[in-house]
């Protein structure tokens, strides 16, 4: 079982998170580290507004997986705001409803937030349009960038 918590409230997960966020969309671009992820994530620092960043903590109160909520994560795009970003679970978790955990968690704190929409880029649509996401934007044959209406 995992519970979902607001990183703010328990900063004792940052590191966890932002390695294994760094590792899954980061590892093989230069100038990128886990402090520097870990920085980035440190910036959502009002728990009450964006960015965000949700954990799903396991019952030995380990990280099993990460979600953020940014302002923008397409400078392409910058009119498309909230992003959805760095959706993660750790592989030995996945398939027992984490991420879409995950993904709900966060759509809930958007509608606290007043958001109407959420964006988000990905190269797997399926899982989302299971959650409700419908395609935005085809990019590339192997990339869009969906929404989702909190």
């Amino acid at each position: 079982m995992t519970t979902l918590l607001k990183l703010t409230d328990h900063p004792r997960h940052l590191d966890a998170a932002a390695r294994m966020v760094h590792e899954e969309f980061w590892a093989d671009r230069p100038g990128h580290s886990p402090e520097r992820m870990a920085a980035r994530m440190r910036e959502a620092d009002d728990a009450a507004g964006i960015p965000m960043t949700l954990v799903a903590v396991t019952d030995d109160d380990t990280v099993a997986g990460v979600i953020n909520l940014v302002d923008n994560d397409d400078d392409d795009r910058a009119h498309l705001r909230p992003w959805l970003a760095g959706l993660v679970v750790r592989e030995d978790l996945r398939g027992r409803g984490i991420g879409s955990a995950l993904v709900r968690g966060l759509l809930a704190e958007a509608r606290r937030l007043g958001v109407a929409t959420v964006y988000f880029g990905t190269d797997g649509p399926g899982f989302y349009e299971r959650l409700g996401a419908t395609v935005h934007e085809q990019v590339r044959s192997d990339f869009c960038i969906m929404q989702i209406h909190p």
